[in-house]
């Protein structure tokens, strides 16, 4: 996780799941195991209510278990797993049923508060439903009373995990299979909250009641020098979905949240706004020439605030007007937004910080 980047013009192309992935190269495991020939592409039905056809490759297979792979395609969307190499070997079971584990580069789960307990490998419910289901459908088809064990594998998985939250989350060794509905969306902010949102469920299961909220990987460095009393599982990158984080923490029943990041993203919290995308709103330079004028900076460089091109820059002109009074009203003014816009119960906590991870100011309010 981290800030979203920008998004490029023109159409976006959709990709698959890893979930969707794996899906298909069981069933065409499953086929070559039946049959005893390779199997080029299979066909699966994805929860996005659609039937994706996949290209197989490395089908090998004997008379005991089958493999086949296929390779991830993400579409336009700036996926770590885009590009990996998705693995299924089917082997027999003597009992019926349809057995899911994890190989080589699939996670494990370490910590309680993901829809996986502990121990087991990081392939989630929908991607399990999915192998399991299509499957069934082909034992079925083939009259075959046995069961399968099917073993997902992602070589490289655990160096693509070091570009995700799993560590983290304690998920341990790789990736994790994932997927609701099959089908990658571009830059989708529906995944990005679902991050944000499995983040808190897990600070809340290991105990937590206060979190720290970051816009990205900068930030958060920044925010753990701060708090070096907290856990990492407490530090969670909420890129620009500042309300949407706040009011999922709130949900997950943590007592204090606290805000670090810089000037250009809190100028707009200060203002009531709560997705703070670079495109979502402009930083309101009459309302920090405002502020800084309540703070007691002078009234020439008020007026220089007014005619600033940044934020950031906005901070450099007060710095050397040596007003700090004006990143604690500002900070105040985030925390007061917040609770506002979460409707009050917890303790919010802004500090501002510079990009070389300067402290400007902070303030606490509690709700």
């Amino acid at each position: 996780m981290g800030e979203l980047p920008e998004v490029p013009e023109g159409r976006l192309r959709h990709g698959y799941t890893t979930g969707a992935c794996a899906t298909a190269c069981a069933k065409g495991a499953l086929l070559a195991l039946i049959h005893q020939r390779p199997v080029d592409e299979v066909t699966i039905w994805i929860p996005a209510g659609q039937q994706v056809t996949f290209a197989l490759k490395d089908v090998a297979f004997g008379v005991a278990e089958a493999t086949a792979a296929t390779v991830k395609d993400g579409g336009d969307d700036p996926d770590a797993t885009h590009g990996a190499t998705i693995v299924a070997t089917v082997s027999w079971r003597a009992e019926p049923g349809v057995e899911i584990d994890g190989g080589e580069g699939v996670g494990r789960v370490t910590k309680p508060g993901l829809p996986i307990p502990v121990g087991e490998a990081a392939i989630n419910p929908v991607p399990r439903r999915m192998i399991r289901e299509a499957c069934e459908e082909v034992l079925q088809a083939h009259g075959i009373q046995r069961g399968v064990r099917v073993v997902v594998s992602v070589p490289g998985g655990e160096e693509i995990a070091k570009k995700t939250m799993n560590g983290r989350l304690g998920i341990l060794g790789g990736i994790s299979i994932l997927g609701t509905r099959g089908i990658v969306v571009p830059f989708s902010t529906a995944a990005y909250k679902a991050s944000i949102a499995l983040a808190l469920q897990v600070a809340r299961e290991q105990g937590l009641r206060t979190v720290v909220m970051t816009t990205g990987g900068r930030s958060e460095k920044y925010g753990m020098r701060m708090f070096p009393e907290l856990p990492a599982e407490a530090f969670i990158e909420m890129g620009d979905f500042v309300g949407f984080s706040a009011k999922h923490a709130k949900r997950t029943g943590m007592a204090e949240i606290r805000f670090v990041g810089m000037m250009g993203k809190f100028s707009k919290v200060a203002q009531g706004v709560m997705m703070v995308h670079a495109k979502s709103a402009p930083v309101d330079f009459d309302f920090l020439a405002r502020l800084a004028g309540e703070a007691g900076v002078p009234a020439a460089v008020c007026q220089d605030i007014r005619q600033a091109n940044t934020a950031n820059q906005v901070g450099d002109l007060v710095l050397a007007a040596g007003c700090p009074a004006f990143f604690e009203r500002l900070a105040r003014a985030c925390c007061e937004q917040v609770l506002q816009h979460v409707g009050g119960g917890v303790r919010v906590m802004t500090r501002l910080v510079t990009l070389d991870g300067q402290v400007l100011g902070g303030a606490c309010v509690d709700g």
